[in-house]
């Protein structure tokens, strides 16, 4: 059994302005730095034996500024975003007004959610084998945690990317 505490990464200059970043590696924002370190502050009494982040800067600043080096941090690619393709970069409404049909046709240029999610069972799988027995916390994206909804709690993907995401303070998976 393997505990995973998510938590998506704090705010961007991109979120700031509603715009979808993708891959793009856009920088945290003076307000999601100030996440961040709060990150740190809620979580301060929690152990993990590992935060794993996505290489977006994004993902792997924010757990930087919330840990230090109190636990190791290992960025991952898989963790990463949807590749929005040609809609990177783009505004964010144009990406929730696509999401739905995304599901199995890839963005142009880019891929799919059921394309991305498929790399997040690789990591699961991998969470499984080398971390049983253990609590993690995991720093991505909503397509970071559309793959746990789908591995972890054996959700629809359709059901899942229609759904409305709103923020909240993290969101625990138990894998085994």
């Amino acid at each position: 059994m393997v505990t995973i505490i998510f938590e998506s990464h704090a705010t961007t200059y991109d979120n700031e302005k509603k715009i979808a970043s993708g891959h793009y590696d856009v920088e945290l924002s003076k307000t999601g730095q100030a996440q961040a370190k709060a990150l740190g502050a809620r979580r301060a009494g929690e152990h993990f034996d590992a935060v794993f982040c996505s290489d977006l800067q994004r993902s792997y600043k924010t757990a930087e500024l919330a840990f230090g080096d109190k636990f190791p941090v290992m960025k991952d690619a898989r963790l990463r975003e949807c590749d929005y393709g040609e809609y990177e970069h783009r505004p964010s409404a144009e990406i929730e007004a696509e999401r739905s049909s995304r599901i199995h046709e890839p963005f142009p240029g880019g891929e799919s959610y059921e394309e991305r999610t498929a790399l997040l069972k690789e990591f699961i799988d991998d969470l499984a084998k080398n971390y049983d027995g253990k609590r993690v916390l995991v720093i991505g994206h909503r397509a970071t945690q559309y793959g746990l909804e789908r591995w972890v709690n054996k959700r629809d993907l359709g059901d899942i990317v229609s759904e409305p995401w709103q923020w909240q303070p993290g969101w625990e998976y138990v894998l085994g």
